[in-house]
């Protein structure tokens, strides 16, 4: 039996929403900028940064633009940064001008996963094999590259679910 490859990506990728919503459902604005100390990033940052390396990093494999710009995401957003950014290398400064509510972060998070599960939809089992990237050695796969995405923004946003679990003990 073969394995449905999109079926898998997308149901990591759903796993990912569903740990943005969990942190997300019913949370404070205070919750939301909490640093556990100074140099500690917030939900908010960790959130924004998870979605944009995704929309980033998926528009960059289909050869699209990105939710971010496309969809008017940074205007409604309004944050100091090149409209390229998308959180690495950011200082302690930076990560405390990420201020955004909720709903704003959950319904760009939302945008950003739909275009996903639609690209996922569109590839085939071979897609998976095709090089996306040749800085790296051995050169970095289109599998490879997803697989890379789910990782990071599963890391982020599960820090995100910690940080709102420290803020809610305090």
């Amino acid at each position: 039996m073969q394995v449905n490859h999109a079926g898998v990506l997308i149901d990591a990728f759903d796993r990912i929403k569903g740990v943005v919503h969990d942190t997300l459902d019913d949370i404070s604005p205070e919750a939301l900028t909490f640093r556990p100390d100074a140099e500690a990033n917030t939900i908010a940052w960790l959130i924004w940064h998870a979605t944009r390396v995704q929309d980033d990093h998926v528009a960059g494999v289909e050869g699209g633009e990105q939710v971010w710009t496309s969809d008017g995401w940074e205007s409604r957003f309004g944050l100091p940064f090149e409209s390229s950014s998308i959180g690495y290398g950011h200082s302690a400064d930076d990560v405390a001008r990420v201020s955004a509510d909720a709903d704003l972060l959950r319904s760009y998070h939302d945008a950003v996963h739909a275009r996903t599960v639609a690209y996922l939809g569109s590839l085939t089992a071979e897609d998976l094999d095709r090089v996306v990237d040749e800085q790296w050695d051995p050169p970095v796969t289109l599998g490879v590259r997803l697989v890379s995405v789910v990782s990071d923004d599963l890391q982020h946003c599960g820090q995100a679910a910690y940080v709102r679990g420290l803020f809610e003990r305090k």
